[in-house]
């Protein structure tokens, strides 16, 4: 773990932060290119071959209800009862970013704007050993939420495997459709449609390397949420802060893979050495020790700053996924915030708790995109249309306006259909047309 406290060593780092995540292997982003082609052109034929190569398993691609309510059925009751619980927190927030369409009436004008759900979307969960019942919690509920009819579900199942808590999670929200695919084949399947999947208009959920860019390559002839890249945190703290707290919320972070950054900025010297004794003490007990230790060694820093305000700044120029605020009043310090995915305020609000079950979604832009990005909402499973009305004497208030501005742009086929309209002689006219 690095101490910075000079303003060059400082800047070095954050250039490093910025291109953890650059330098694709050429060969995934061949690889992916042609699994995408190949599924555009063969459909389901070339997802079963890329299941058959990657997940090893020749099992119908399309998961049963039945099947689903088996597998649930092995979880635990506390297991149960946890995800029901998180589902209410998270619908509760949710419930409360929805839409109305608007209109508004004026001088004979009707203006607005209507508020549709997206027809139908596709949500990805990482399978395998993993357990990722949170993911289908955060991706699936807003939607649901925003009024999406059809939902179709992907998750890999190597060898075969099911995982109950991440079926149980699905069994909870109902989620009927649901394929057990991986990898850019389920992206592409979803993209694209084939005679099992039908083509979704947005495909949102995480993924690996393969994943991501699969997402990446298909944008635009579908809508994705984001291309998720490695996990991240940043924690501003002075004195009064716990460092066993501050310690722990880094070491979070750290353990998911070598590429996640955990990042310290702090006024207080005194917590630096004691953070910097608590990092070494907790990343010992864990399972993947290893990997944090790579983490902390290659993305982490603790950095010493003048004061809050400064380290405000230093945040915002990294525009961290997740952004811990444990100082004295941290309310205040939120004030100088302006890029981050989530806030976490205060020593009583580690970040997992977001991850699982406060309610806000726990999809967050990762890489500096929260400069201009947002978490996964409901307002990523909706379309907004505008709406237009006039009467003729609106019509005519407004016509010289735009018969003024097609002009500047030399469209005269714009210019004329206020012409028209306003009695301009119908012969001048087809002279011109």
């Amino acid at each position: 773990m690095r101490i910075l406290k000079k303003k060059s060593e400082i800047g070095t780092f954050l250039q490093l932060l910025k291109k953890r995540a650059a330098g694709i292997d050429p060969g995934i982003e061949k690889a992916v290119r042609v699994i995408l082609a190949d599924v555009k052109k063969k459909g389901d034929v070339s997802v079963k071959k890329y299941t058959r190569r990657f997940d090893k398993h020749e099992l119908s691609l399309r998961l049963k209800p039945a099947e689903i309510k088996k597998y649930a059925a092995k979880t635990e009751k506390h297991s149960i009862k946890a995800l029901e619980l998180a589902a209410a927190r998270i619908r509760n927030f949710h419930e409360r970013q929805k839409e109305s369409s608007w209109s508004y009436k004026v001088n004979g004008e009707v203006l607005g704007q209507i508020i549709r759900p997206l027809a139908r979307v596709g949500v990805y969960v990482p399978g395998g050993k993993a357990s990722y019942p949170s993911t289908v919690l955060m991706n699936v509920i807003p939607a649901l939420v925003a009024g999406v009819n059809e939902i179709a579900l992907c998750v890999p199942t190597p060898g075969g495997e099911i995982n109950p808590y991440v079926m149980a999670a699905i069994e909870l929200l109902g989620v009927q459709e649901v394929y057990r695919i991986g990898g850019a084949q389920a992206i592409g399947a979803m993209a694209y449609g084939t005679k099992l999947i039908n083509k979704v208009d947005k495909i949102v959920g995480p993924g690996n390397i393969y994943v991501a860019l699969a997402k990446k390559m298909v944008f635009g002839e579908v809508a994705i949420d984001m291309i998720a890249g490695p996990s991240e945190i940043l924690i501003i703290a002075d004195g009064t802060a716990n460092p066993v707290f501050v310690a722990a919320d880094m070491v979070s972070q750290a353990e998911h893979d070598e590429l996640a950054s955990s990042i310290l900025i702090t006024d207080s010297e005194k917590l630096i050495s004691e953070v910097s004794r608590e990092l070494e003490k907790q990343v010992r007990c864990l399972n993947r020790m290893d990997i944090a230790k790579r983490s902390l060694k290659r993305f982490g820093a603790i950095i010493l700053t003048e004061d809050i305000e400064k380290a405000s700044d230093i945040a915002n120029d990294i525009a961290p996924e997740h952004l811990e605020i444990m100082t004295e009043h941290p309310e205040k310090a939120l004030d100088f915030i302006h890029n981050a995915g989530a806030v976490f305020l205060g020593p009583w609000t580690p970040e997992p708790l977001g991850d699982y079950a406060a309610g806000p979604n726990h999809t967050l832009p990762t890489g500096g995109t929260a400069r201009f990005s947002s978490p996964l909402g409901v307002y990523d499973f909706i379309k907004r249309t505008s709406i237009l009305q006039f009467d003729r004497k609106s019509f005519m208030l407004l016509s010289d306006t735009v018969e003024a501005i097609a002009g500047v742009e030399g469209l005269e086929a714009h210019a004329n259909t206020v012409r028209v309209r306003r009695g301009y002689p119908k012969e001048q006219s087809r002279k011109q047309f």
